[in-house]
């Protein structure tokens, strides 16, 4: 028997590994066909499609046109549709669900007559951050169209909930056995490429991992950084939209750049203390950062800005610090005793088991399926539905380390 077809359109490439898209569709693959449509990249010549059949049912189709056009512009939907229409023709599938992680491609799920369609909002769009009105228009209209709406976080999904009779929040979740300092191999190639990182720098040693960008709080890297100019301020991720010069330069703040998914474990393993010192703006409302829990896998204890989705999701076995208190909520992890130290182990741990990428790809199964068969309710297990029931609850206060 055949399996269903579930085409996904995606902005992100599926080379960049770690990311959400890759970690559900790895494992839905397993119950669904799956393709993956790349945004498309210019190229000189005819239209043509790549074709890489990276796992078992799971095709990542790119689309290579000779429109300067970037993303999913409405100049390359014609090219796009005869490229996929053929693909699909050509092997007599007919495509059951289009999932789209960008609102700009709803014209083109649309020509290829999915059965149902699935919004993946993996950013809110207003006004205010810039949004363009026709991407404004095309989130209205894919929010009118969709089977099933999903949402990021839990701050998306208070704004969205009233939106939509289907819509459901599906925070980050995380492979605890990429993660927990169990599995590595201290004798490979990645434990050595970490030490040749890292060794040498003196210990404490406070990190964050992600993409450095204008959601983070330079002042406060560096405001840690001369406070306590004995310990080693470790950054690994892409500086993306900043210019790499203006970063905070001090002896003891080490810029290690793009790092694995696959080295990312060990580079962890190192380390004292994760960092989230986000700014708490604009850029940021909505943020819901997929590191929290692999840090909390790795066992490490985590000093975090006060993020809506981070409290909401992960306090108390995340420290919350206002930018204000923020060093000392860092001194007071670093120097906190066996007992709490335990306490917290535990209470990461329970937050890791109930967000396993594992269990949130059972969880979108279900959803896919429900939708697919046109039923909206809801089933009660999973952790969609759990915060669907909880998320009018207020946020926690933070410790009063935050006040500082």
């Amino acid at each position: 028997m055949s399996l269903p077809v579930l085409l996904v359109v995606s902005p992100l490439r599926w080379s960049l590994s770690g990311r959400r898209p890759q970690h559900l569709l790895a494992r839905l693959a397993e119950r669904w066909q799956v393709l993956f449509v790349e945004t498309p990249q210019h190229d000189r010549g005819a239209p043509r499609l790549d074709v890489a059949e990276v796992a078992p049912h799971l095709t990542v189709l790119t689309p290579r046109t000779p429109l300067r056009a970037t993303g999913f512009h409405d100049s390359q939907h014609g090219p796009l549709q005869r490229l996929l229409r053929q693909h699909i023709d050509a092997r007599r599938l007919h495509v059951a669900v289009a999932w789209l992680c960008t609102p700009m491609a709803l014209p083109l799920a649309n020509a290829l007559g999915a059965d149902c369609l699935v919004y993946d909002c993996m950013e809110e769009l207003s006004p205010a951050d810039g949004a363009c009105p026709q991407l404004q228009a095309r989130d209205l209209a894919l929010m009118r169209q969709a089977a099933l709406v999903l949402t990021a976080g839990p701050s998306q999904f208070n704004v969205r909930r009233h939106l939509h009779d289907n819509i459901h929040c599906l925070p980050s979740a995380v492979d605890p056995g990429h993660f927990s300092p169990a599995t590595l191999d201290i004798r490979g190639p990645l434990a050595q490429q970490a030490r040749t990182l890292q060794s040498a720098l003196p210990r404490a040693r406070l990190g964050f991992a992600g993409v450095i960008d204008e959601r983070l709080d330079m002042g406060l890297i560096a405001a840690l950084a001369e406070r306590h100019p004995a310990w080693s301020i470790i950054m690994a991720g892409p500086v993306t939209g900043l210019d790499p010069a203006r970063l905070p330069q001090r002896p003891n703040i080490h810029w290690l750049g793009s790092q694995s998914y696959d080295l990312l474990p060990h580079l962890l393993a190192g380390w004292d203390l994760a960092l989230m010192p986000f700014a708490l703006n604009a850029p940021t409302r909505f943020t819901s950062p997929t590191q929290t829990l692999e840090f909390m896998a790795a066992g490490l204890p985590v000093v975090s800005t006060a993020l809506h989705d981070v409290q909401a999701l992960y306090f108390p076995a995340v420290t919350i610090a206002s930018s204000q208190g923020f060093v000392r909520a860092c001194e007071a992890v670093l120097a906190e005793g066996t007992l709490a130290r335990c306490a917290r182990l535990a209470e990461m741990a329970r937050r890791v088991a109930r967000h396993s990428w594992t269990g949130t790809a059972d969880t979108v199964h279900r959803l896919l399926a429900q939708a697919l068969a046109g039923a909206h309710e809801p089933t009660p297990a999973g952790p969609a539905e759990r915060w669907r029931v909880t998320a009018d609850r207020p946020l926690p206060a933070a410790p009063s380390v935050a006040r500082a």
